[in-house]
């Protein structure tokens, strides 16, 4: 044992090629070191606390940072190393940077026109499709509302009829009629109306006597028949050949025939009834 040398004293040798004491102070590895030995602290303890692996752990401290995998590497190992134990890392990173040739210089960005260059001009919007849509979606709802209500139902599935008709026992269906509703007939129908109904499809009439309403009315297969408000005094008959589903949003203020028979059935209004019709005598759904 050399005079002078503490048991202590276990900084590397020149042959274990670590490099040579700073002139001015202590290693970056042997701080760390009596860092760690002051922590009470054992090497698998700082590995576990900082995720650096034991070999490197060992290398750190014999000033050895070719295992770290780059002056990048090894500044992070110091910095979490340095946490770990307790004490500052600004100086040892410092200490690095001076050891080995300074912290390289940031990598400038890189210029915004080049960025702009690869970027994909904006599409712009197709105002003439956008236009030539929204044509095609107002003549479509003008056609509808011209001519959806008042067309009657081509080929055996339904009938639409348009504003209300004069029949036997219905209200009359004039704009110009007094506010006050005039008394609902209580009679029968009449054999001739219940004879105009085609008895191999079910017919139902729906009209609006004292109140405007909403009504929904589909056919057996679940086609839309009409979706729309009823105005006071207006009606709309539907046929299909097995079944018709009806929606009122509004049922105190419609009147009902089915099959030319007139439904009793007292609603309250404002009341919503979901209703089904078939051929026959009308029973609801």
């Amino acid at each position: 044992m050399s005079i002078g040398n503490s048991p202590e004293d276990d900084r590397p040798s020149i042959e274990d090629d670590g490099p040579a004491t700073a002139p001015d102070g202590p290693s970056i590895g042997r701080v760390l070191q009596q860092a760690r030995i002051a922590a009470g602290l054992t090497v698998d303890e700082v590995s576990s606390a900082t995720r650096v692996r034991i070999p490197i752990v060992h290398a750190i401290e014999g000033d050895d940072f070719s295992r770290c995998g780059g002056d990048v590497y090894a500044r992070g190992h110091i910095r979490t190393f340095a946490q770990a134990v307790g004490i500052d890392p600004a100086p040892l990173v410092a200490q690095y940077d001076d050891e080995h040739g300074g912290r390289p210089a940031p990598t400038p960005p890189a210029p915004l026109f080049d960025a702009e260059r690869i970027r994909p001009e904006p599409r712009r919007p197709n105002w003439t499709a956008a236009m030539v849509a929204a044509i095609v979606v107002v003549v479509g709802f003008v056609g509808f509302t011209m001519f959806g209500g008042s067309d009657k139902g081509k080929g055996h599935s339904s009938v639409a009829e348009g504003p209300a008709q004069h029949k036997p026992n219905s209200p009359a269906a004039s704009p110009q009629a007094p506010k006050a509703p005039a008394p609902k007939p209580t009679p029968a129908p009449s054999d001739s109306a219940i004879a105009a109904v085609p008895a191999d499809k079910v017919t139902v009439k729906v009209t609006a006597v004292n109140d405007k309403s909403w009504i929904s009315a589909k056919d057996h297969n679940g086609k839309m028949l009409f979706d729309g408000l009823l105005e006071k005094g207006q009606a709309q008959t539907f046929q299909d050949g097995e079944k018709v589903d009806l929606i009122l949003g509004n049922a105190g203020a419609i009147e009902l025939y089915v099959n030319g028979k007139k439904i009793d059935s007292k609603f309250d209004d404002g009341q919503v009834e979901r209703l089904s019709y078939t051929k026959g005598d009308p029973q609801a759904g």
